[in-house]
């Protein structure tokens, strides 16, 4: 089975072709294919890991959509002293489809 590891938004992702993933948010626009850089890369019998990306390899991706994750809460409070705040947050999103695991 082939794999990749690839990385955006500060994370590493293990992915295969024609996985759909949400990664934080990317600037492109809705049917863009982006390439994104490739770690490490196995083709089921061997694994290939980059220093620090494997030369040649890459991942093309096809945006889906754009979004927000559901709303955590984040809520500070001190005992006995009256204090309390509530805040709320929402991560931004973006939707790929892995369409190839290219290699050189």
């Amino acid at each position: 089975m082939t794999y990749a590891i690839i990385a955006t938004g500060g994370k590493q992702y293990r992915v295969t072709p024609g996985e759909v993933l949400r990664v934080p948010a990317l600037r492109a626009e809705v049917g863009e294919m982006i390439e994104l850089p490739v770690l490490a890369l196995s083709d089921g019998t061997q694994v290939t890991i980059g220093r620090p990306i494997v030369t040649g390899a890459r991942a093309l991706c096809r945006i889906l959509e754009h979004g927000k994750e559901r709303k955590i809460i984040v809520f500070k409070f001190k005992r006995r002293k009256q204090y309390r705040r509530k805040k709320g947050h929402r991560q931004k999103y973006t939707a790929i489809r892995v369409e190839a695991i290219q290699t050189a």
